[in-house]
């Protein structure tokens, strides 16, 4: 990149950092009435706004949406900045965010769901549904005489289950993390190629070794992709038309899809930093360049409106305003540590759920204190997207708190600040 370039880059973002900082932008409520603050500090939550705003102010993020609800009601409802900084268009309610990775508890509920119609099974073998994976090869990286490494291939000493794709343990792998040469496997394979759709995805990855024996080792790859997949199958549905019949209709969940097929809502997605559109290898998603695929682990789009109330039934048992998505049990199943010490699989290198946490049946639940210092109550459920959208969940408190933000850069920086800001505000 030239230096111009990088001039004109560092530029425009001052340029935009200093019109988010106007009055008109900085920590708009967008509560309708009165909360009720009785367990909560106002001047904590006032730590958080400041928080956000100086995030905002100093060109981290271009806008960002704050929720934190209690008992089922928004007690504090902060939008900051813009939601397009092209545009300078202000960040509102209705906004639209790439969730990225906050799609795997969305799938696994659906999942869970067929579970209970009795369509599907936890220690089923995915080969029941997909039969080309019925004898995988595990593939292990190993160094020879001379030093070279190579990949030492051996079969799977277990079959795959649908349980293993839940809680991440089926050793199917991806090209996000770098495993050596397993990794350069994933990348040379063309798993993106063209516009596939979840059956072509799933033949793809069915080609390739495992980085790991089943049920040994947790390992973040595409193994909720797959499991939307078995969803189809199982349910004789597309993903979406089965998510839209048993989760988002029913929950009112109307602004949640795969992609933003009407025009007229092109506006609401929310844009980053025009200097922080990139995660991994690739640019950010534009959800309205419409495609085949549906990617349970990582495709969605919604706004914080609709997360929340996915949240919320999650928090109550499985139901939301009368309605019941799902069992109390199965629910209670969801949120339960399905790694080590609870199980016979390990943590990896890249352990996302970080210390002090498990994983369960599609997010990250709280074991007890972490190495970070970042404060919260055990069972806390809790995870988050490469975009940077967030949610974590005191369920015992009956609390949901979702930070809506567009940044692949930044995510990992304010997310811990937050989440301590947000805990020293709760009245204890």
């Amino acid at each position: 990149m030239s230096i111009l370039r990088r001039s004109c880059d560092f530029l425009s973002v001052l340029t935009i950092a200093a019109a988010l900082v106007t009055p008109a932008l900085a920590g708009t409520s967008l509560l309708t009435d009165k909360p009720d603050l009785s367990s909560f500090s106002q001047d904590g939550l006032n730590r958080v706004s400041d928080m956000l705003d100086r995030e905002v102010g100093q060109g981290h993020l271009a806008g960002a949406i704050m929720l934190i609800q209690h008992r089922g009601k928004p007690v504090y409802y902060e939008a900051f900045g813009v939601r397009d900084p092209a545009t300078m268009a202000p960040m509102t309610t209705d906004t639209i965010f790439r969730l990225y990775s906050m799609s795997k508890p969305v799938t696994s509920v659906a999942a869970m769901i067929l579970v209970e119609q009795g369509k599907l099974r936890l220690d089923d073998p995915i080969a029941k549904f997909i039969p080309s994976f019925a004898h995988p090869q595990v593939a292990t990286e190993r160094t020879d005489a001379s030093g070279k490494s190579y990949l030492d291939f051996a079969p799977a000493e277990k079959p795959i289950t649908v349980l293993d794709l839940m809680r991440q343990s089926s050793g199917i792998s991806s090209a996000f993390t770098n495993l050596g040469l397993i990794t350069q496997l994933y990348l040379d394979a063309g798993l993106f190629d063209g516009d596939f759709d979840n059956a072509d995805f799933a033949a793809r990855l069915a080609k390739l070794p495992l980085a790991y024996q089943p049920a040994t080792v947790w390992d973040y790859g595409h193994s909720t992709d797959l499991l939307g997949r078995i969803i189809e199958i199982a349910s004789g549905q597309s993903l979406y038309d089965f998510q839209r019949q048993y989760m988002f209709d029913p929950l009112g969940m109307a602004d949640t899809g795969y992609y933003v097929l009407d025009p007229a809502k092109a506006p609401r997605i929310a844009q980053p930093m025009p200097t922080d559109r990139i995660i991994g290898n690739e640019t950010i998603s534009d959800p309205t360049v419409t495609r085949k695929w549906e990617s349970g682990g990582g495709g969605l789009n919604a706004t914080t409106g609709d997360y929340a109330r996915f949240l919320q039934m999650l928090i109550n048992g499985g139901t939301l305003d009368g309605v019941q998505i799902l069992k109390p049990e199965s629910v209670q199943l969801m949120r339960q540590n399905q790694v080590a010490p609870a199980s016979d699989v390990k943590p990896w290198a890249y352990y996302y759920p970080g210390a002090g946490f498990g994983y369960g049946l599609g997010f990250g639940v709280r074991t007890g204190p972490g190495e970070d210092g970042v404060p919260g109550f055990v069972g806390e459920m809790a995870w988050g997207g490469a975009a940077g959208t967030y949610f974590w969940t005191y369920p015992d408190q009956d609390m949901v708190m979702i930070l809506m933000v567009q940044t692949p850069t930044q995510r990992g920086r304010i997310q811990p600040i937050l989440k301590t800001l947000v805990y020293d505000a709760i009245r204890k």
